[in-house]
């Protein structure tokens, strides 16, 4: 049998990317083991946490090279990076160069007060000039393809998303993934994917689309409606990492989940150690089982529980029974 030779749905620069939906970066979420797992079920990059350059330069904040950990097979992996000083950032890029990313991508979207009040993230849509310097530094000194994630604006009195798609564009960067909210927004109402579409039209690097991508058919929905070439899914990935399969929730039976469940603990009790790899894993648990009827003394114990082995055992009980669906909760 020949071999199946995959397209790649669009360039970063030369580098290919071998599918349209991807993992967004969320933090404390988008770890190694998640992202090996949405890999594994068919997310097509994988970028990290947002990594603060000044961790990067003075390493001050604990456990922050755990950010930077990635398995070969996660390639093209992104490290995402923020700040609101150009040469900081700059110096903090060159460093994380030397761990061989594949892209380097600039965090201008998060919403988080502690983030964007001190101009870093979305902060920096309210200082243009400070973005071009940005990237015209990093373009200029880095190897490796330099992108950005933006959102629409601060506000809804202040858009300027078209004169920030064209900055990153004109000062080098290779690709652009949009958040159809503004900063204040938050996650709250819906995404502009109108918005997202004007951006497509105005620039020739490639657009990733993020925001509202519940279902598996909203990543076509998306692509057909903005143009973009990919599309990023960051809360809907957290209650079904199938979607990168293309699955809806309530196709993916239980022993799937059972499976994944168990490959998820396992990637995290490797990457983490066996006590704080089960609290991590916790989370993420909740949400895979949030679709079942699960009595509220399972719920307990599935987010309490610390011990790998009654963890393991604990999962393979629960889901050894025959699960009812909760009506409304996909």
């Amino acid at each position: 049998m020949p071999e199946t030779i995959i397209q790649p749905a669009f360039y970063v620069d030369t580098l290919p990317v071998l599918g349209r939906a991807i993992l967004a970066p969320m933090d404390g979420y988008s770890d190694l083991p998640f992202r090996v797992l949405a890999r594994e079920l068919g997310s097509a990059m994988s970028y990290t946490e947002f990594i603060n350059a000044r961790d990067v330069i003075y390493g001050k904040r604990p456990g922050y090279e755990m950010r930077l950990a990635y398995l070969e097979k996660e390639r093209p992996i992104v490290f995402q990076i923020y700040d609101d000083d150009p040469k900081r950032i700059l110096k903090a890029a060159l460093k994380l160069e030397e761990k061989c990313p594949d892209i380097i991508d600039v965090n201008m979207g998060c919403p988080a007060k502690s983030v964007s009040n001190r101009g870093a993230g979305a902060g920096l849509l309210k200082d243009p000039q400070k973005s071009a310097e940005i990237f015209k530094l990093l373009t200029g000194a880095l190897k490796v393809p330099v992108t950005g994630k933006i959102r629409l604006g601060w506000d809804e009195k202040s858009f300027n998303y078209l004169e920030t798609a064209k900055i990153v564009e004109d000062n080098g960067g290779k690709l652009l993934a949009v958040h159809g909210r503004t900063r204040m927004q938050g996650y709250r109402g819906e995404a502009n994917w109108d918005a997202i579409a004007e951006i497509k039209k105005s620039v020739s690097i490639p657009v990733i689309g993020n925001g509202d991508v519940r279902q598996a058919a909203d990543i076509q929905r998306m692509v057909d409606h903005t143009g973009c070439d990919g599309v990023m899914i960051g809360r809907g990935a957290k209650l079904n990492p199938w979607i990168f399969s293309g699955y809806e929730r309530m196709e993916v039976t239980q022993e799937q989940v059972l499976l994944a469940a168990k490959r998820h603990l396992e990637l995290s009790i490797q990457f983490y150690g066996p006590e704080i790899g089960v609290v991590l894993f916790r989370k993420f648990i909740k949400a895979y089982t949030s679709v079942f009827v699960l009595d509220k003394e399972i719920r307990l114990k599935l987010v309490t529980t610390t011990n790998h082995i009654e963890f393991q055992r604990l999962l393979e009980d629960v889901f050894s029974k025959k699960l009812d669906y909760q009506i409304g909760v996909v």
